[in-house]
């Protein structure tokens, strides 16, 4: 199997890691560009490490890049999601167990943050977990419930949904729904829209995945 690997920041504090911030590139990108948002949260962490893994395939409809699953313009958008997200689920699962078994980092001092696709692979993997996170923060993604989602017990994580209104590349409506599917299930949900945004990440919606960073590692 695929081991992940790529850029990481230590802890601010000089000290030894304490929690861990797992970044989940978009399609086509790599660590490199979210590892950009540690800065913004070492404040609040400053005792985590942060780590920025490039998804485990080449892109493969790009020259650069990486994917977490392929994105084909044929057949159903839905089913190539449900059978993307759960391919590539294994290599994260590894890649979390092999941190927490290093570290000494438990998966209730870990947050799992994702854009686009890498949102995709947080909920759905984060979500798939019989031990709590101590977050999740999707920006721009969707849901794609694990198997068993609603039928078994699955640990409770708090999640953080942020979506630009006027995405274009991912419906905006799919974290709409997220938020009304978690809240039915029983989650702790916190839903924030950004106007006039399109598939990005705009100053208000990091504002408010800070706030909910805060508030979790306040707990």
């Amino acid at each position: 199997m695929t081991k992940l690997s790529g850029p990481m920041l230590p802890p601010a504090s000089g000290g030894l890691p304490k929690q861990a911030v797992v970044l989940l590139h978009g399609y086509g990108s790599d660590g490199n560009d979210l590892i950009g948002l540690a800065p913004h949260w070492q404040g609040i962490l400053p005792d985590a490490v942060f780590i920025s893994p490039n998804a485990p395939e080449p892109c493969r409809r790009l020259a650069f890049g990486f994917q977490w699953f392929d994105v084909s313009m044929e057949g159903d958008r839905l089913a190539r999601r449900q059978e993307g997200v759960a391919g590539a689920r294994p290599v994260l699962v590894e890649f979390l167990d092999d941190l927490w078994s290093q570290s000494g980092i438990g998966p209730e001092n870990t947050v799992l943050v994702g854009f686009s696709q890498g949102a995709m692979m947080a909920l759905h993997t984060g979500l798939s977990l019989e031990k709590p996170l101590m977050g999740i923060v999707a920006f721009s993604g969707a849901f794609v419930p694990p198997e068993g989602f609603g039928s078994r017990p699955l640990a409770k994580s708090p999640v953080c949904l942020v979506h630009g209104d006027r995405d274009e590349v991912v419906d905006p409506e799919l974290s709409a729904d997220a938020e009304v599917a978690l809240r039915l299930a029983g989650y702790d949900v916190a839903y924030h829209v950004s106007e006039g945004v399109g598939h990005g990440i705009a100053p208000d919606g990091l504002a408010f995945a800070t706030a909910f960073i805060q508030r979790i590692a306040a707990k």
